[in-house]
């Protein structure tokens, strides 16, 4: 039994002992019985590749290439322009604009737009409090008569200092997002005319 216990302490000293040199550094690799994956044959951002001429990891696109779900003829939706390379005046035709999509616009533009253009499109979002200079306003004179192909082109690509979001949003959702943007527009300009009857009694108009 005595000898037990000497093994036992010895072993425990050796794990022990293992164990301090943790976080330590050597001069040699380490020997490993499992690699755990440490080295993968993978290429990695911005390192040196031998494979390719020019020695770089980093490729570019391509020639001619579509990115995945942009296989489509479709101008007006994925670009908002016509055959004539013009901003379309409404939205493209394989698109219904009906409740769900303003939703969805409403959902994204809560989530992408509101916190520099402000919930109600004014340009006050949370980002001016924290030094955002002037945001444009998306209820002026000029953004509610600019057709509705330009504002799908900004939200893609962006403008002055608004960034792209093209690569954040499907085309489907940018166009959600101007209608949702329309719809701000034609309430911040509303009048009591505009109040279906069924709903005046409601809300006390006459």
């Amino acid at each position: 039994m005595r000898y037990v216990y000497l093994v036992f302490g010895l072993l425990l000293i050796l794990a022990v002992s293992l164990a301090g040199f943790r976080g330590a550094k050597f001069t040699r690799p380490p020997i490993e019985i499992f690699d755990d994956m440490d080295r993968q044959l993978k290429v990695k951002a911005q390192a040196v590749s031998p494979f390719f001429a020019d020695g770089r990891a980093d490729r570019p696109t391509p020639a001619n290439t579509v990115a995945r779900g942009h296989l489509d003829a479709d101008d007006a939706l994925f670009r908002g322009r016509d055959a004539n390379a013009e901003f379309v005046a409404g939205y493209p035709e394989s698109l219904t604009i009906d409740e769900t999509l303003v939703r969805r616009g409403q959902n994204r533009y809560m989530i992408y737009c509101a916190p520099c253009h402000g919930a109600v499109g004014d340009g006050n979002g949370i980002t001016k409090s924290y030094g955002m200079g002037a945001t444009v306003t998306l209820l002026d004179e000029r953004l509610r008569t600019m057709v509705s192909g330009e504002i799908f082109n900004t939200i893609t690509n962006g403008k002055n200092t608004m960034r792209p979001y093209g690569d954040k949003l499907d085309a489907q959702d940018r166009w959600a997002v101007v209608a949702y943007v329309r719809a701000l527009q034609r309430a911040s300009h509303a009048s009591a005319a505009d109040v279906p009857e069924s709903a005046k009694a409601e809300l006390g108009l006459k």
